[in-house]
């Protein structure tokens, strides 16, 4: 591969954006959070400007929205517990605390109410889809995060 010549804004972009990647077994496998281009409002603030709690905050809604364009009407996002036999929780909301807390909030399969705050260093999520609760609608936590995360300046 030959040497390119970058500007000197090319050079900070890129080394600015962080470096992902996916490969699935069917070519017909629907694209993965890696491979979407990601958002302007994750992209305005440099990553070295971003404390791990908000580059993983940032990821994990692209994550949850990605799945989410997957469910049917019938289902909705949950994540089980990593290394636990704790069940699952219907993510309901999701924060973060600088520099390195990641809060997820909603209901265990029981509905009662459920919070895991992780530090960023132990971060594992497994997402699932979960039959919706209710006769609603089936909730998409994650579009709203991701319309959130576009508000943010």
């Amino acid at each position: 591969m030959a040497d390119e010549i970058m500007t000197s804004a090319e050079a900070m972009e890129s080394a600015a954006l962080p470096e992902a990647g996916a490969v699935h077994c069917s070519p017909d496998a629907p694209k993965s959070a890696e491979q979407i281009p990601l958002p302007g409002a994750v992209t305005q603030k440099p990553v070295a400007d971003k404390s791990p709690a908000e580059w993983a905050y940032e990821r994990i809604i692209l994550y949850i929205k990605t799945f989410e364009e997957q469910l049917d009407a019938t289902h909705e996002a949950a994540m089980g517990f990593a290394g636990s036999d704790a069940g699952l929780l219907r993510i309901e909301g999701m924060g973060f605390f600088a520099p390195d807390i990641v809060t997820f909030y909603g209901t265990d399969g029981a509905g009662l109410k459920t919070q895991l705050i992780q530090h960023v260093s132990q971060l594992n999520v497994t997402l699932r889809a979960l039959p919706k609760a209710t006769d609603k609608p089936a909730q998409r936590i994650g579009f709203q995060l991701a319309a959130d995360l576009a508000k943010t300046p």
